[in-house]
């Protein structure tokens, strides 16, 4: 891989690839919305692009003479407002990614998804690749991520060396939006007086960025490649959090069935703000659930290797104690 384009570059994953792509010797390229913060990748020389995720011209621009593409760019809300953004980012901006990639001749293509597309085990059962997610009922970013997919395999099916990539939390440095990484900053502050029933699987960026390199190398086109670290309870993450970087631990387990009501009011009262809500009542309805995974698939195939869990809170922390953020 010689020359490659990273999608979405301003973000937590994409500056990790971009990172790790030039210290491998890769020429890096960039494509960030107008706007974008891009301060995190200041110090990577990479030829950088801005535009449109949806514009064509813009990304076959982009893309020419690229080896491979790296597709993280997304629209991560649960604001019912952003619905109609979130699918065109998400849905209609990877049918244009694909579409570019095919018509400029891209060797690989690595889609960046979530596990999230992936269906629901049985309470603490991990799950793989081949567990099916429940359409029927999904919506939001869930059905958007889901939809994304769709268009990947749709251009795996025309030809295209497409491979999808689901990684689970993604933890690490250079989380300046704050999305799972607000989890650290509020134990730290110990505004996370409560947790509630079931688990999540915590990655760090760094091993996903690898295992994304190593997808684009080594994987299967057409094929889904869970990106997963370990697997534990919601109490557990939290107490080991606090236990790690000097915080405040829960101390109850919140009731689910409060928790549901609590969600449909944040949002209620978030729309009428006109603010992002940090809870909803999609969130609600599954936060009690084991959202646990197995990623022996990308280990047997791509050579994947996970970063322990305490090792991934502390490299995030020290980042964000380093640069202000606490």
């Amino acid at each position: 891989m010689r020359t490659a384009l990273v999608t979405g570059a301003s973000g937590c994953l994409g500056s990790a690839l971009a990172i790790r792509l030039h210290n491998g010797g890769v020429g890096v390229r960039t494509l960030t919305r107008p706007g974008s913060d891009t301060r995190i990748l200041e110090g990577i020389p990479v030829e950088a692009h801005t535009g449109d995720i949806c514009d064509a011209g813009v990304l076959r621009k982009a893309m020419e003479g690229c080896d491979a593409v790296f597709h993280t760019a997304a629209l991560v809300t649960f604001a019912q407002k952003a619905g109609e953004e979130q699918y065109r980012v998400n849905v209609l901006g990877t049918r244009a990614v694909v579409r570019a990639c095919i018509d400029t001749g891209v060797g690989s293509l690595v889609h960046t998804s979530s596990v999230t597309a992936i269906g629901t085990p049985p309470p603490r059962e991990p799950a793989d690749e081949t567990l099916v997610a429940d359409r029927a009922h999904a919506r939001g970013y869930k059905l958007s991520k889901i939809l994304a997919e769709d268009e990947v395999l749709m251009g795996a099916g025309s030809g295209l060396r497409a491979m999808i990539v689901n990684p689970s939390v993604i933890i690490g440095e250079r989380d300046t939006r704050f999305h799972a990484g607000q989890l650290i900053r509020d134990i730290k502050r110990g505004r996370v007086p409560f947790y509630v029933e079931g688990g999540m699987n915590i990655v760090y960026v760094g091993d996903v960025a690898e295992g994304m390199i190593e997808a684009a190398e080594r994987g299967r086109a057409g094929e889904r490649y869970i990106l997963a670290g370990e697997n534990l309870t919601h109490e557990e993450v939290f107490r080991r959090t606090a236990a790690l970087i000097g915080g405040r631990p829960p101390f109850a387990r919140f009731p689910l069935p409060l928790l549901t009501l609590l969600g449909r009011f944040v949002e209620s009262v978030s729309a009428v703000l006109g603010v992002e809500p940090l809870l909803t009542r999609d969130l609600a309805a599954v936060a009690g659930r084991y959202h646990w995974f197995t990623a022996a698939k990308a280990e047997r195939d791509l050579g994947f290797k996970a970063t322990p869990f305490d090792m991934t809170i502390m490299a995030a922390y020290e980042w964000y104690r380093r640069n202000g953020y606490l």
